[in-house]
C-alpha cells in the first residue's frame, strides 16, 4: 500500500475507533477488495494489503470481495436497463480523448455529450458487426445533488456538468463506481472517508443511491498529500509502507503523523490506535492540502520508539529472532535508539568484549583512574562519586575528564549517559576496557 492508500485506511479505521468511543454504538471497518479488473487484481497485490494491515496493526471486522458479487451486480444493472436508467455506448479510449480535446479547445468542460443515447437499433447492429462492443453508462439526471461533508462543509454539484459514468466496461467488467454503491447499501455502510479526488464521484454516487433507494453514507473527504514543493512527487506518492518498514518506522509513527496532516494540530506521538483515536476529529481538517515529507517521519520516529514499553521491545526483537533486552539496558541506550534495529548495535558495545583504541595519553589516564573506582556493586550514582574523585585528584574536569572514559567504554564520542551505562557493562568489563 502507498502512503495515499494507508493514509485513506487509518482515518477511517480512526473515525471508526473514535465513533464507537463517542457513541457507544458498534462502529465496524470494512475491508472492500475492488478486484473485479482482472488484470489489476492478483493474490500477491490481495496479500500485500493484508499484510501491510496487520503491520500498521489495522484489524478489519469484515472482509469482502467485489469479485464475489458479479451476480448482484448484474441484477442490479438489469434493473437499470429495464428502468432506462442505463445507455450503450461504443467509442473508442481514443475516439472519447478527441472528443475532450474538442471542448476543451472550444472552451467548454469536457463533459461527455450523449451520442449513445442517440443510436439507434441498427446503429447498433452495425457497430457490432464492425467488431466494437458495448460499454454502458449511467444516466445522471441533470439536477443540483447536495450533501453535507465531514471536512468540506457543503457540497453540490449540477449532474449537467458532469459526464454519465462508465459503469461497464467493454469487456463486461464493473469499474468500482456502481459496485461501490450497491456494497454500501447491502452492508449498511454508514460513513465513507476518501480523498478530495472522489468529491466529484460522491456527486455521482448520491444520484445512484436515490435511484436504488439505498441510504446514503455520510461522506468526508480530506485534502489530498502534497510534497514540500506542491504536489506530491512520483517518489513520495508511490512510496510504500514495505520501504518505511525496511527504513525502521514504526506503524505508530506513520499513524501518528498522517493521523494530523491536515490539521493545524501539534503532531503528538501514541503509543496505541486507542489512544490516537481519543484525539482524532475529522472536522479539524481544513481544504488545504497537507505537506507530507518522510523527514518528518523520521523526526517523529525516535519519540515513538524511544517510548516503547520494554515488553513490546522483547516481543519485536523476538520477532527478529534477537535476544531479550534488559529492563537496565533499555533505560540505559532508550534515549539514543533512533530504530528498533539500533538496539542491537548497542548491545555488540556493550556485551562484547572488544577493547577500544585510544591515544597514549587517554589511555594513561584511563588507567590511573582505576584505582578510584569506587567498591562494591555499580549502580546509578557510582559514576558520579567515581568522576568526583578522579576530578579532585587529576584536577582534570569537563570534556578533558569524560571524553577519554566514554571513548574507552564505548569506543564512541556520543552516547548513553554513562551514569546509566556503568551498572550495564559492570565491573569487570569497565576495568578490562579501562586498562585496556
Amino acid at each position: 500500500m502507498h502512503i495515499g492508500n494507508l493514509r485513506t485506511a487509518l482515518l477511517n479505521y480512526l473515525f471508526a475507533l473514535g465513533m464507537k468511543k463517542q457513541t457507544g454504538e458498534e462502529f465496524s471497518f470494512l475491508l472492500r477488495m475492488d478486484d473485479t479488473d482482472r488484470e489489476r487484481s492478483k493474490p500477491e497485490y490481495e496479500q500485500a494489503v493484508y499484510e501491510d494491515m496487520r503491520w500498521l496493526g489495522i484489524p478489519w471486522d469484515r472482509l469482502e470481495h467485489q469479485s464475489k458479487r458479479l451476480a448482484r451486480y448484474n441484477e442490479v444493472l438489469e434493473n437499470l436497463k429495464q428502468r432506462g436508467l442505463v445507455y450503450a455506448c461504443y467509442e473508442t479510449a481514443e475516439e472519447l480523448e478527441y472528443k475532450r480535446r474538442r471542448q476543451r479547445a472550444r472552451g467548454l468542460p469536457p463533459v461527455y455529450d450523449r451520442a449513445g443515447m442517440k443510436l439507434t437499433e441498427e446503429d447498433k447492429a452495425k457497430l457490432e458487426a464492425e467488431g466494437r462492443r458495448p460499454h454502458y453508462r449511467f444516466k445522471l439526471e441533470h439536477k443540483e445533488t447536495s450533501w453535507d461533508d465531514l471536512v468540506r462543509g457543503h457540497c453540490s454539484y449540477n449532474g449537467a456538468h458532469l459526464s454519465d459514468p462508465i459503469i461497464v466496461r467493454e469487456d463486461g467488467t464493473f469499474p468500482y463506481m456502481l459496485p461501490s454503491v450497491i456494497d454500501d447499501m447491502d452492508f449498511g455502510i454508514t460513513h465513507i472517508i476518501r480523498g478530495e479526488d472522489h468529491v466529484t464521484n460522491t456527486a455521482v454516487q448520491i444520484q445512484m443511491f436515490e435511484v436504488l433507494g439505498g441510504k446514503i453514507p455520510v461522506f468526508g473527504h480530506p485534502p489530498l498529500l502534497t510534497g514540500r514543493e506542491g504536489k506530491l512527487s512520483k517518489r513520495l506518492g508511490s512510496l510504500s509502507s514495505r520501504e518505511l518498514r525496511e527504513e525502521g518506522i514504526e506503524p505508530m509513527t506513520i499513524a501518528s503523523l498522517l493521523a494530523r496532516l491536515g490539521t493545524s494540530d501539534p503532531v503528538v506521538p501514541c503509543q496505541t490506535w486507542e489512544e490516537l483515536a481519543g484525539h482524532f476529529d475529522l472536522t479539524r481538517f481544513g481544504r488545504a492540502q497537507p505537506h507530507f515529507d518522510t523527514e518528518d517521519l523520521f523526526k517523529l520516529n525516535p519519540r515513538i520508539v524511544r517510548s516503547i514499553p520494554l515488553d513490546k521491545v522483547n516481543a519485536r526483537l523476538k520477532e527478529r529472532g534477537e535476544k531479550e533486552i534488559t529492563a537496565d539496558f533499555w533505560t540505559a541506550v532508550s534515549p539514543n535508539i533512533d530504530k528498533i534495529a539500533d538496539i542491537a548495535q548497542w548491545e555488540q558495545i556493550c556485551f562484547s568484549d572488544e577493547i577500544f583504541a585510544l591515544s597514549e595519553e587517554d589511555r594513561t589516564f584511563c588507567r590511573q583512574t582505576l584505582e578510584f573506582l569506587p567498591a562494591g556493586e555499580f549502580d546509578q550514582t557510582t559514576f558520579g562519586i567515581w568522576t568526583g574523585i578522579v576530578k579532585e585528584k587529576t584536577g582534570r574536569k569537563g570534556k578533558d575528564l569524560f571524553h577519554p572514559i566514554r571513548l574507552a567504554l564505548t569506543g564512541r564520542e556520543q552516547g548513553p549517559e554513562l551514569k546509566m551505562l556503568l551498572p550495564v557493562l559492570g565491573r569487570a568489563k569497565t576495568v578490562l576496557r579501562l586498562q585496556g
